[in-house]
């Protein structure tokens, strides 16, 4: 049988109030979806409102085009897939082998405080199924508990977007918050590595990855993982 994996993406759209857009970013969904796909895994996709998640217009610039990005370009299959969905509130973790968040600065507004995902990324936990996020993403954790109530990053080794990368892409007054600040708060042992480098963590259950560049390589944690 061939495993299944969940990603999970935003439905959020507007760069807090600056009349920007934002959404999820292309690379970490693309470069991950492609990782699963190849290795033979069935992917599912969903986010809080169903349909067509947004897209960050940043990253469909060419600077931060990847090989991965342009097999999405040239995928109507999986252009298809993304554009329907499913609502996030309606799948259940026992019919998933593992869970993946791919980051852009959406998930922040939307996916952080939602109640369908985080009952979703505690249920997996209790049924010891991985979860994985990477980038922005990682802040999906924030409020999840582990099985015994306590805040599921805490003396966890975790990473997600840095400070300083944020301050990079001048966002830093525009975001709710920063996710290293808060996952520190949580109580994660919070690793980085130089700004846009790859650095992947996996402690027990949970997968994290620091940024764009990382998020090949999370895909891949998560497969070793599942065997």
């Amino acid at each position: 049988m061939a495993k299944k994996i969940l990603m999970v993406l935003t439905s959020h759209a507007e760069l807090g109030n600056t009349g920007e857009k934002t959404g999820f970013w292309v690379e970490e969904f693309a470069a991950p979806y492609y990782a699963f796909r190849d290795a033979g895994v069935e992917v599912t996709l969903a986010s809080p409102n169903g349909g067509q998640p947004p897209i960050d217009p940043t990253s469909t610039l060419a600077d931060f085009q990847t090989d991965a990005t342009k097999r999405y370009d040239a995928d109507s299959a999986a252009q298809a897939l993304m554009a329907n969905t499913k609502v996030l509130s309606e799948v259940n973790s026992t019919d998933f082998d593992a869970v993946f968040y791919p980051g852009g600065h959406g998930p922040l507004w939307d996916l952080v405080e939602n109640t369908d995902s985080i009952a979703l990324i505690e249920s997996f936990i209790k049924e010891q199924k991985p979860v994985a996020a990477v980038c922005h993403a990682s802040a999906v954790f924030l409020n999840t508990k582990d099985a015994d109530g306590n805040a599921l990053v805490a003396g966890k080794k975790v990473t997600g977007f840095t400070n300083s990368e944020e301050a990079a892409v001048q966002l830093t007054d525009i975001v709710p918050f920063l996710v290293e600040d808060e996952l520190i708060k949580k109580g994660g042992d919070y690793q980085k590595t130089d700004d846009w480098g790859v650095l992947v963590l996996e402690d027990g259950l949970v997968i994290t990855g620091q940024n764009p560049a990382s998020s090949e390589l999370a895909a891949k944690k998560l497969l070793t993982k599942l065997g």
